[in-house]
């Protein structure tokens, strides 16, 4: 095979990993050791205010479709500024020094702030996978862009939720408290994540999904789950059926009656529209 040939062979297999997009690349939990640093007795709480604030007046609930809303194209430049504000705020915390839950709250709540200016600073966009940002040549979205800087390690949103978040906390709730701009996607809260509540925030977050069309439903016999469960399958239990048995963990009737009677195969579905 001469030079050309080889060339080409590496851009069609790379177009392919491209356009397969996020579902057959979904990064495994990789634990990056340098963040399993904590304090037990720490009792510092981190302020999260100013994503309150801005939650408060941009994002919009109560949707008829269930999924809540941000009015990305109606925020006005003074709030960006408190948007970018409060990362650098986040910057500046000694994550080490918090204790566990209190550490959770904060990577959540950075990664979804951070996930909101990424919107913001590329708006007006159809998909956060049209801001592609990320390094390499067939990057898709900003997802391995080094976009923070914490105790002085360049972060990017992948490393929070596949090298800190997933690794570290085993809680597969995670995957419905980080928000990734898409109305295929577990919800943006309209409060921040806290230490103090967090394990009721969880649990609720993770029902309120699971319940919604877009994270289980029956359809013409078949049952059509979100891919988060396919592409993250390895944190529900590794198999369709542990993935089965987290949904009925969560599940309300009548999606809990049809899990109970399932026999058939699964089809998954995501839409990677704005979450505008």
């Amino acid at each position: 095979m001469n030079r050309k040939s080889l060339v080409m062979v590496f851009l069609c297999a790379g177009l392919s990993v491209w356009l397969t997009g996020f579902g057959q690349a979904a990064p495994r939990p990789d634990i990056w050791s340098r963040w399993e640093r904590h304090d037990p007795s720490s009792t510092v709480v981190v302020d999260h205010t100013p994503w309150r604030q801005f939650l408060g007046k941009y994002l919009v609930t109560g949707h008829p479709g269930g999924v809540n809303r941000v009015s990305y194209g109606a925020v006005e430049p003074g709030d960006k500024k408190h948007l970018e504000e409060y990362l650098n705020a986040l910057q500046t915390v000694g994550v080490s020094g918090l204790n566990r839950r209190e550490q959770m709250a904060y990577w959540i709540n950075l990664y979804n702030a951070l996930t909101v200016r990424v919107i913001l600073d590329h708006y007006p966009v159809k998909s956060i996978r049209d801001v592609d940002i990320s390094p390499g040549l067939f990057s898709n979205g900003p997802w391995d862009a080094k976009l923070v800087k914490v105790e002085g390690e360049e972060v990017s949103l992948n490393d929070m939720e596949h090298r800190i978040l997933r690794p570290i906390w085993k809680d597969n709730r995670v995957h419905y408290a980080v928000n990734c701009a898409s109305l295929g996607c577990p919800n943006l809260q309209p409060e921040p994540f806290t230490s103090a509540d967090l394990e009721s925030a969880l649990d609720r977050v993770a029902a309120e999904y699971v319940n919604h069309p877009r994270g289980a439903r029956m359809e013409g016999g078949k049952l059509i789950l979100s891919s988060i469960y396919d592409w993250f399958q390895v944190d529900f239990g590794g198999s369709e059926e542990g993935v089965i048995q987290h949904l009925r963990k969560y599940a309300r009737d009548p999606l809990a009656d049809a899990l109970t009677n399932h026999r058939g195969g699964i089809t998954y579905a995501y839409d990677w529209s704005l979450n505008e």
